[in-house]
């Protein structure tokens, strides 16, 4: 295992940031604002434990449609809220966690269903293969323009939980679920106070769909086999979903972590968003390790970071 070593510097790359990146996202933040959260929770007995209780969450999101998602929550004769909120964003082919586990270990824990997944609003259906490259030459109607605001919005509704400690709420997720984490930590930099993004997915699309021939980059790979005239325009759309670009935006302590012999998100696109991160910030690399990212040794300093961050004597924002 490395750490914050010289493998950042191989094939280097660099992403073109849009000059209207901020205004667009913005224009997006305040229009998904004026959206009602009208969220509900609905008990889920049989799925609860005796130390946990857990919920189907629903709520409204972008576009009119109704998102869903796990949440688990310690029961309050064994643990006293306020709790800290941690949420967990999915990789592209999973389905939402139910994250009993971080419950247990005294967090209000949400595992988001973004559009496409779980019970969340079936009227979009793209696939897998297919979120990829739906929409993919306008920037408007692309799938992650929704998908990602879905995701936004869960860090309201987690918020808006009275047992939850708006002050202590962290993301966390690997592949697309890291993906997701950085664009939370951005987009929702006000309130989300850590971060943690293993083998991070969408970020460098187009550098990223050459260094590999893996899905799901290669549903790009395949997309412009069959539309080539497409391409100045797939790589003028992505720019605005590239996580590399939302990196400046992060202000929260982040922790990233890479396998280096990952062949679905190349570690030269992962080291790109560490370098563009412009917050405090730790990555670890493991040898050998593909898009896994070594999670099985790096598990225990995911959770030592969480908690350092979201304890009530954590450090917090800027340490």
């Amino acid at each position: 295992m490395k750490r914050e070593d010289d493998e950042t510097s191989r094939c280097v790359i660099e992403v073109e940031r849009p000059a209207d990146f901020d205004r667009f996202w913005s224009g997006n933040v305040t229009a998904l604002a004026e959206i009602s959260l009208g969220s509900r929770l609905i008990p889920v007995p049989e799925r609860s434990t005796p130390e946990v209780d857990v919920y189907e969450v629903i709520y409204r999101s972008a576009d009119d449609l109704d998102i869903s998602g796990w949440y688990c929550v310690p029961k309050e004769q064994y643990l006293t809220p306020p709790y800290p909120g941690l949420l967990l964003t999915p990789g592209y082919v999973s389905d939402p966690t139910l994250p009993k586990s971080w419950a247990q270990l005294g967090y209000a824990a949400f595992g988001v269903a973004p559009r496409g997944k779980l019970r969340s609003n079936s009227r979009f259906n793209p696939g897998y293969p297919g979120l990829l490259v739906e929409n993919i030459v306008d920037k408007e109607t692309y799938a992650y323009r929704g998908f990602y605001l879905d995701a936004l919005r869960a860090v309201d509704v987690l918020a808006s939980f009275p047992e939850v400690d708006v002050n202590r709420i962290g993301v966390y997720g690997s592949s697309q679920g890291g993906a997701l984490a950085i664009v939370l930590a951005a987009l929702a930099a006000d309130t989300v106070r850590c971060a943690v993004s293993g083998a991070p997915y969408l970020a460098a699309f187009i550098d990223s769909a050459r260094l590999t021939h893996s899905y799901p980059y290669e549903e790009i790979n395949e997309y412009l086999r069959l539309h080539p005239d497409h391409e100045s325009l797939v790589a003028e759309t992505v720019a605005y979903f590239d996580v590399v670009n939302f990196g400046t935006l992060v202000r929260c302590p982040t922790l990233v972590y890479v396998g280096l012999a990952d062949d679905v998100c190349p570690p030269e696109s992962g080291f790109a968003l560490y370098r563009n991160l412009s917050c405090p910030k730790h990555l670890v690399t493991t040898e050998g390790s593909a898009h896994d990212a070594g999670s099985y040794w790096v598990g225990a300093q995911v959770e030592a970071f969480l908690e350092e961050h979201l304890s009530p004597e954590g450090p917090g924002e800027g340490s």
